[in-house]
């Protein structure tokens, strides 16, 4: 790149990592609202990432439960709902509208066209039919506070309604107007994931009508959400960018130059930060060791990962679908993976070939990790939603 352009090295991208994702002991957080402030979202497909990513960022990890579930279900300091490439996320409240307006909007004008086609070809009522089951549901959702689908349907019976879905064709099956209405409303804005039906390890879930919260413009909030991003990841590159917001190349470069992002120079060719984040930034004080879940938000940040994760290690750490699974990592880099077995004991492997006094102090501090991590998670049991080829060995 030109002159005047400065050269962003792998070790100050593990330091910056380090830093900003509360990783490194002396920053870790106090607060899970924290946590995600700093992360932006958390990956909330799987349920129990959330917490996960969380405990390895507090520094007292024995409150991780009490208090996400506090910051979820009663101060609602943190909202799951549908964001950026059409997965479920755990964000600030604050940041729910800018999700919303950013990513949210297209995708759900694409789901309500697609349940509104599907029940055509099947003969199902139409879409002012389904227009007047959806705000019955939601008046029912109100006065209930959180219910589950089946609640609903109790007192909108219309929700049991099934149709066919892509008669004729070799996966056609049978769907239930509650699931997929609730699931464009859920991408629409208007409800959010409630509390569990079981413990923080539960996929089932409760609804809930969305906080509201202002309609703002899509370029506006798009540009909203890259400067949070690239204050907490930058730099990046446009690749990056476009994967982990799900936007077109086009969207991308015009939030950059909303924001008067500043180019920089990367391993990976031209990267991007934040205005005004070109210094250089000094790593952490003492060396740390991290265990994260399997899709977090870490691991999941960027497309191009080599300069944290080395290409041989991926078989063992990711499935077939590119999903990575829990991780073990040592300042800024991914040097093996770890899982749970049946009795609750956290066991783990180092990857990487680690010469003798490195080594011997990962496996120092990586010990650390894992009893602090048994510590907190107690009686619970926690299997991936996405098994990788490690923890599926590693958990036997």
């Amino acid at each position: 790149m030109g002159d005047g352009v400065r050269y962003i090295g792998v070790a100050e991208r593990r330091a910056r990592l380090g830093l900003r994702h509360r990783l490194a002991g002396a920053t870790r957080a106090q607060e899970p609202a924290e946590v995600a402030e700093s992360l932006v979202a958390l990956h909330g497909t799987d349920p129990a990432t959330v917490y996960l990513a969380v405990g390895a960022r507090l520094a007292e990890p024995g409150k991780t439960v009490a208090q996400t579930e506090r910051a979820l279900y009663e101060d609602r300091a943190l909202v799951r709902m549908h964001g950026m490439r059409h997965t479920v996320f755990v964000f600030p409240t604050e940041l729910t509208a800018v999700v919303h307006a950013s990513t949210g909007l297209a995708v759900a004008a694409r789901e309500r066209a697609s349940l509104v086609k599907a029940m055509a070809m099947a003969g199902a009522p139409d879409a002012a039919w389904l227009t007047e089951v959806e705000e019955s549901a939601l008046a029912a959702l109100a006065r209930r506070g959180q219910a589950t689908a089946a609640e609903l349907a109790a007192d909108e019976p219309r929700l049991r309604e099934q149709f066919v879905y892509a008669p004729g064709k070799s996966y056609e099956g049978v769907h239930t107007v509650s699931t997929r209405l609730l699931r464009v409303l859920g991408v629409e804005g208007k409800v959010v994931r409630g509390r569990p039906l079981g413990s923080w390890t539960s996929s089932q879930f409760r609804w809930a009508v969305a906080p509201e919260h202002p309609e703002l413009d899509v370029a506006g909030a798009q540009a909203e959400l890259l400067r949070h991003w690239l204050a907490a990841c930058g730099p990046a590159t446009e690749a990056d960018l476009k994967w982990w917001t799900g936007w077109r190349v086009t969207e991308v470069r015009r939030a950059l130059a909303a924001i008067g992002a500043q180019a920089v120079s990367l391993d990976e060719g031209t990267g991007h930060v934040v205005e005004g984040d070109v210094d250089p930034v000094a790593g952490p004080a003492e060396p740390w060791a991290a265990l994260l879940p399997g899709l977090d938000p870490t691991a999941m940040g960027w497309q191009q990962r080599d300069w944290y994760l080395a290409p041989e290690l991926r078989p063992s750490l990711f499935d077939g679908s590119g999903n990575v699974g829990p991780t073990v990592w040592w300042n800024g880099r991914v040097v093996g993976g770890w899982a749970q077995r049946g009795d609750g004991e956290i066991v783990w492997r180092l990857l990487e070939d680690l010469g003798g006094a490195e080594r011997h102090a990962v496996e120092a501090a990586v010990a650390v990790e894992a009893e602090r991590l048994r510590g907190w998670v107690g009686a619970a049991r926690v299997t991936p939603r996405f098994r990788t080829p490690l923890e599926k060995e590693l958990s036997k």
